[in-house]
């Protein structure tokens, strides 16, 4: 059981904060989160707290939700094998509905439900509204061959109307990583790619990657090789090393290109930190890794 702050403590850690409430007051936070934080109750109440803290202070927070544990679960209810290539989800015509099912029937509802059951305001939007996309190209494998991985999309166009009246309402937006096609095809997109792009459009401040990772480490096995900060350009080496690699990949690509489009800092932070986004944003030490220009 964990002792106490003294109260000499408590007031220090509030004057630590003072400042960068004050900077941050009227800047826009996107926030991607998802990875089995999103499995554990104690995990999601502790986050969406931190985002209603955020709110209350005079930040701006978006969240683009995951969702990917409880997708591949109803793809195995419903028979199907969850696959990926190049970190990026096999979606067929079947899939594609469990994927839209479970991200706007489920998962969107249930964290707007808890914001407010915690004292703050959230609105629900489908990513359907906000991201109009196509279909991913054949994408080439290790062997030189290509696979056609269904409908996967890549973000085309960023439709910012509802994200931002959302907004000047004082209520939390939170998005579901899916999209549709100029035609109405609805399509699967990556939760961090879809962040970055909406991240991107807006303009915002930080784009903050919060899933079952610390950030990005040189060994996984090793607590205490997390890189606390790193360049665009680092990562590219990083990727040819394989220290980053598998999810991480359209993660960190899609961070970097986000910053190349005006984005201003990137974090990535483990979910399973108690309070690690104030953390993170608050303190002067931080706890995951940044990237930047």
């Amino acid at each position: 059981m964990s002792r106490p702050l003294s109260p000499a403590a408590r007031s220090d850690a509030l004057i630590e904060a003072l400042p960068y409430i004050q900077r941050f007051r009227g800047q826009t936070f996107v926030i991607k989160y998802g990875g089995s934080a999103l499995d554990d109750e104690q995990q999601v109440e502790r986050l969406l707290r931190d985002v209603v803290f955020l709110e209350a202070v005079g930040i701006n927070p978006v969240i683009v939700h995951g969702g990917g544990k409880a997708i591949s679960a109803k793809m195995r209810a419903a028979g199907l094998t969850p696959q990926f290539v190049n970190g990026l989800r096999v979606t067929d015509a079947e899939s594609v509905k469990i994927v839209e099912e479970t991200l706007d029937g489920e998962i969107n509802p249930d964290i707007v439900r808890s914001i407010h059951d915690l004292g703050g305001n959230a609105c629900g939007l489908s990513g359907k509204t906000v991201f109009v996309s196509r279909r991913l190209p054949l994408q080439r494998l290790e062997d030189g061959s290509e696979a056609d991985i269904g409908f996967v999309g890549e973000v085309v166009e960023v439709s910012t109307a509802a994200v931002l009246a959302s907004v000047r309402k004082e209520t939390v937006p939170v998005i579901s990583p899916i999209g549709a096609t100029v035609e109405g095809q609805v399509l699967n997109i990556n939760a961090d790619v879809a962040a970055a792009a909406l991240a991107a459009e807006l303009k915002a401040d930080k784009l903050l990657f919060i899933s079952d990772v610390p950030g990005i480490m040189r060994n996984p096995a090793q607590a205490d090789s997390l890189i606390p900060s790193v360049t665009s350009k680092q990562t590219t080496s990083l990727i040819k090393q394989k220290i980053i690699e598998g999810g991480m990949i359209p993660k960190v690509e899609s961070a970097v290109r986000a910053l190349q489009q005006g984005v201003g800092k990137i974090h990535l932070i483990g979910g399973n930190i108690p309070h690690g986004l104030l953390l993170e944003i608050f303190t002067n030490a931080g706890i995951g890794t940044e990237i930047v220009l």
